[in-house]
């Protein structure tokens, strides 16, 4: 065990030969079952279980440890984790340990569905084709779906793709569309909007309320049980790139290091894992995905991309105000106060089985006015009569907040490089119309996936399977046919048929509303010109000088919540270590030279966590420890001067209903 240097070695193995045995149930038949280690650092003190090696017979468990073999008479000291046929090895002292030789690495982070329907695909086509390519997930939560937050009402035509008997096999999937309302409010009333003035996007027969972390949570089963390999725990914090420049891989966080930056005894380098392509499916705004989009130009031909902040809560009320199916979306107050206001957002309210509603705010982050406060807003929605009734007697169980694409169609970015892909929310996959991702970045992932083995099974490279090394010299092709494939597909046409209309609404919410209606009723994207942005959220925040500071209402205590009390049903939890929210040096000054002084400090405001605060002398205190992993102030800092880096795997929050 790496942490705490326990030696545990099994027999029987054939291909290592005699080992010694501690900690091992020898099985009839051969191989070995390993149970725990000695450490008592992780998994509520039963110490580490150790993952399965199908090429060895060791059985599955959830772990975060290395596990340390002897090849007797080898020249090297091994080091395996569960991911099969792939070895690490031990340079120096203080190193990285590299790992080579999976053939391909989806890299796995909050927004989980497209990253595992890309390596569901790959297996899939493996089992069809007899071919072997081993493939593994990176996940930087302490386990699959704790990071993932969404509405979410599920269209399911690419699930139905790429799993068709997902009804039969126990997906988390039963709530069935019932009842769409769509209200127009105003602080104390509200107006109707008939269904048939609604785009057809806002229908939802045949879709489903689901917790989007559950399905997250069984999709990752599915994988496993095609044979990916996961691995929960792991934040994968720096690309790697190969001497001709191609993506080699990704490298973890170290471990194991006090605030201050000093090492503590538990310290330990991260881990590179090498692999022929990688596949970044980290959700809105990933920071590798973010490095490899500036490291190849990839937004060269896009329009900035354009973000939103989602905060969600989940309540639990009497079964006598359950309306199963029941999905009731608002604009209006309290952000939009007249027909040309041009704030962007609105809410949903969604009724799922058996006692849960799901209510969540979205605004905007390209807003002007700086005393904004998306948190204060969303906890005094929650008094509108309209949403009241439904929570009355309810108990709020679950909190969090993430941010989401809405640039759409035109600020997607090319998706493919020498050595890798972007999938899902990475790339900006969300229908802003429909209100709905999931089923575009589950598409975008199968096709990523489907296109990623059709190059690795023509390529004659040297397998790994016998070195677990990738080959001296490799260099990493690009799959270009991703990107074909997936603008042929019914994906790129949802995305194009509603190009225009979020960039509509920046004349006012009445405009807006009447382009969309314009667009998904007769245009559908066929339109010949084109709405352009050309400035990022933050550019947008206007000067605190031209607006008054808002004056939001107390919270009760029974609907609405003070921040902080809230944040405690998050889950949200992070080890002792330095603060992975860093001032860019070279904006060292912009904190209280600018953000304070001309924008009266809007980081304390749009931050849904409270990690953003100035003390009587204006300066800047980071409390990251809150942090949701939401990404808000990598996007609306002014000037964008965060650089919002990966703590230590397995922290953060976590979520089981959203």
């Amino acid at each position: 065990c790496w942490p705490c240097r326990t030696e545990i070695f099994w027999r029987n193995v054939s291909t290592l030969g005699k080992m010694s045995r501690a900690a091992v149930d020898s099985r009839p038949g051969g191989g070995a079952h390993i149970q725990y280690c000695a450490c008592q650092a992780v998994g509520g003190g039963r110490g580490h279980a150790l993952r399965r090696e199908r090429s060895y017979g060791v059985r599955r468990g959830r772990s975060r440890c290395w596990v340390r073999l002897e090849n007797h008479g080898a020249p090297h000291t091994q080091l395996r984790t569960g991911f099969s046929g792939t070895a690490f090895r031990e340079r120096h002292a203080g190193a990285r340990l590299p790992w080579a030789g999976s053939s391909v690495t989806p890299l796995e982070t909050p927004r989980s569905p497209a990253g595992l329907a890309t390596a569901i695909r790959i297996k899939q086509l493996c089992a069809a084709s007899g071919k072997e390519f081993s493939v593994g997930v990176v996940e930087k939560a302490s386990e699959v779906g704790a990071h993932i937050l969404s509405g979410n009402v599920f269209e399911p035509r690419a699930l139905d793709e790429l799993l068709p008997a997902w009804r039969e096999s126990g997906a988390p999937v039963g709530t069935e569309a019932a009842n769409d309302s769509f209200l127009a409010l105003t602080e104390t009333g509200s107006i109707a909007i008939p269904n048939l003035l609604l785009p057809p996007q806002l229908h939802n027969e045949g879709n489903y309320i689901i917790s989007l972390s559950q399905l997250a949570r069984w999709l990752g089963e599915q994988a496993e049980a095609l044979g990916v390999d996961i691995l929960p725990g792991f934040s994968a914090s720096e690309v790697l790139y190969n001497e001709d420049g191609s993506v080699k891989g990704i490298a973890t966080r170290d471990v194991g290091i006090n605030k201050d930056g000093t090492p503590m005894g538990t310290f330990t380098r991260g881990t590179e894992l090498h692999a022929r392509q990688t596949v970044f499916a980290e959700g809105c705004r990933g920071s590798c995905s973010e490095a490899v989009m500036q490291r190849f130009d990839l937004r060269a031909e896009a329009q900035p991309q354009t973000y939103g902040i989602g905060l969600k809560e989940v309540w639990e009320v009497p079964e006598a105000n359950m309306d199963p199916g029941l999905i009731q979306h608002t604009l209006g107050w309290p952000l939009q106060h007249g027909p040309f206001a041009q704030t962007f957002g609105g809410s949903f309210l969604y009724h799922m089985a058996p006692n849960y509603i799901l209510v969540g705010f979205v605004v905007g982050l390209d807003y002007e006015n700086p005393y904004i406060s998306p948190y204060q807003e969303f906890q005094r929605w929650k008094h509108h009569p309209e949403v009241a009734k439904h929570l009355e007697g309810g108990t709020r169980i679950q909190y969090g907040a993430r941010c989401l694409n809405e640039g759409g169609y035109h600020a997607l970015p090319k998706l493919t490089f020498p050595g890798g892909a972007l999938v899902g929310c990475s790339a900006g996959f969300l229908n802003s119309v429909k209100i709905k991702g999931t089923h575009l970045a589950i598409k975008s992932g199968a096709v990523c996936g489907e296109e990623i083995f059709n190059e690795l099974a023509a390529s004659d490279d040297e397998p790994c399977a016998e070195t677990y090394m990738l080959p001296e010299g490799y260099c990493a092709t690009e799959v270009t046919a991703y990107q074909t494939a997936l603008e042929a597909s019914w994906a790129y046409d949802e995305m194009k048929e509603v190009r225009n209309c979020h960039a509509a609404f920046h004349w006012g919410f009445l405009p807006g509303m009447v382009y969309t209606a314009l667009a998904t009723f007769l245009f559908k994207g066929k339109e010949p010109w084109t709405i352009s942005n050309s400035d990022t959220d933050a550019a947008k925040t206007g000067l605190a000088s031209k607006y008054k500071e808002i004056e939001y209402p107390k919270p009760d205590g029974k609907l609405s919540f003070d921040l902080l009390t809230n944040l405690s049903f998050s889950g949200t939890d992070h080890n002792e270590q330095p603060s992975h929210l860093r001032i860019k040096p070279e904006l060292a000054e912009v904190p209280e030279a600018v953000s304070l002084q001309v924008f009266a400090g809007p980081e304390q405001r749009f931050c849904p966590a409270k990690v953003y605060a100035y003390d009587e002398h204006g300066k800047l205190e980071i409390n990251a420890q809150n942090c949701l992993h939401c990404k808000a102030c990598s996007i609306k800092m002014p000037s964008e001067y965060i650089d919002w880096t990966v703590p230590e795997g397995g922290g953060g929050p976590k979520y089981s209903h959203m």
